[in-house]
């Protein structure tokens, strides 16, 4: 049972902390106000630059299996959804492509950082003056309106650019999600056979296919509002558990890091030379003094500068103090967003009932915020991963808001949904029990502090270039 928590809980080291990002000074220049959220996280942790990889390191394995097996479903049924809106399309599709008068085209506020795009509000206003709103097609809204009136050449417009554009939709759906395969396959949790890259393409080709039939069978045998409930849950989990990564980052970071196997060696022989200068300190005695003389050093340095010692004695106390308490404060931010939403989506409870069960969670929320607006944020986070990169404004508030907002929308997305998401989320912890957690890259590596990890590296480094 204790081994089976402690998997849960392996946290993985930013892969390319130790080497400089290029080019991330044009990434944050590019990035939108949307993503407020998770920028931190992508400029320090860059490897794999996704949910499940920012959980790894930050979280757990346990909850990264959870958010990597879960965008694994979203990325396969966004592709699905996107090719079922292809077909209506179709359907209709027999022109070719316009060109749009300047009056007509897309244009970008810079200053507001925001792109308006006329021709969409114009085609909004002239169909619903077409067509009422219940009578629309939900497949294809826009090019039936105009088929109805006559207006042909126009419903080969929208088509041609509807086609077109839901194909380029497809291929961002379906081309990201091996690359999720090829990183959980690199830890471990699933098997190399998604890792395997064509060495002519650099590519990985198995991967892409297996998921490519994926996508096309759900495409088959399910429809659009069936697929994007189940679309839904992957981003607002991604959404949610980054959001959550980044109160981890800020309050409690890893301060330790895993050493892998090929500087175990290093670690071991770093003990070994410090525990030999320990002894050789002493002289020449026997050994059966040698433990009460290492105390008596301890002892005497102690005396020699007894301030400083009890001041660095309390100051780690009140470290370990405040990364408790912020730790219990992040647990109480959660359990009362998850409590506050329930109850607020619970309608079938008596009024006065919900109420009680809402102030409570709403107490537990505020409490929790409250205690990490008040406790100083750990200074760990300035060294954590890359540094230098964009940090995430209004912490902790921000991150609670998006906490609360995307917890609120999972609860509220249907029974039928979650019905079909737990079955795959059933699936996928039976495959990490019996599979990812004994095969996961970090079952037989050691955790050292971290400043002992970058000695090590760094030993590691100079003795390679001697």
């Amino acid at each position: 049972m204790g081994g089976g928590v402690h998997a849960l809980m392996r946290r993985k080291q930013v892969d390319s902390e130790r080497a400089h990002a290029a080019g991330a000074h044009q990434l944050r220049k590019e990035l939108s106000i949307t993503q407020l959220v998770a920028i931190e996280l992508a400029s320090r942790c860059p490897s794999a630059g996704s949910a499940y990889h920012y959980s790894y390191i930050c979280v757990g394995e346990g909850v990264a299996w959870l958010i990597g097996w879960a965008l694994i479903l979203e990325y396969t049924i966004g592709g699905s959804a996107v090719a079922r809106g292809i077909s209506p399309n179709l359907a209709l599709f027999f022109g070719g492509p316009d060109s749009l008068p300047w009056i007509l085209a897309r244009h970008e506020l810079p200053w507001l950082d925001v792109v308006v795009d006329p021709c969409a509000a114009f085609l909004v206003f002239v169909v619903t003056g077409l067509v009422p709103y219940f009578a629309m097609d939900p497949d294809t809204p826009i090019s039936s309106a105009f088929a109805r009136h006559g207006m042909h050449w126009a419903m080969y417009v929208v088509t041609t650019g509807a086609v077109l554009a839901l194909c380029s939709t497809l291929m961002g759906s379906i081309l990201p999600q091996p690359r999720i395969l090829m990183a959980m396959a690199r830890d471990g949790l699933l098997p190399s056979f998604f890792c395997d890259v064509n060495k002519k393409t650099q590519v990985p080709v198995k991967s892409t296919i297996v998921t490519g039939i994926c996508a096309a069978t759900l495409a088959f045998f399910m429809d659009v509002s069936q697929l994007a409930g189940m679309v839904s849950v992957g981003t607002l989990l991604a959404f949610t558990i980054v959001a959550v990564s980044i109160l981890i980052l800020r309050y409690v970071p890893p301060d330790e890091v895993p050493l892998p196997s090929s500087l175990q060696a290093s670690f071991r022989l770093s003990q070994e030379n410090d525990e030999e200068k320990v002894t050789g300190s002493l002289g020449d005695e026997d050994h059966g003094q040698g433990a009460s003389e290492i105390n008596d050093v301890i002892v005497v340095e102690s005396i020699k500068d007894p301030l400083i010692e009890k001041h660095l004695y309390a100051s780690k106390l009140d470290e370990a103090k405040r990364r408790k308490t912020a730790a219990c404060s992040i647990a109480s931010v959660c359990a009362g967003v998850l409590v506050l939403t329930s109850s607020a989506s619970a309608t079938f409870l008596p009024f006065l009932v919900q109420c009680f069960i809402c102030v409570f969670g709403g107490l537990l929320l505020l409490t929790g915020l409250g205690v990490l607006c008040w406790i100083d944020q750990d200074d760990g986070r300035h060294s954590f991963g890359h540094s230098g990169g964009f940090i995430c404004p209004l912490v902790p508030l921000l991150p609670v808001m998006c906490i609360l907002i995307n917890t609120y929308l999972l609860i509220n997305l249907g029974g039928g949904t979650w019905m079909r998401v737990g079955v795959w989320l059933v699936m996928g912890v039976f495959v990490y029990i019996f599979y990812g957690r004994t095969h996961s890259s970090l079952t037989d590596v050691v955790y050292v502090p971290v400043a002992q990890a970058n000695e090590i590296y760094e030993h590691s480094s100079s003795s390679f270039v001697a």
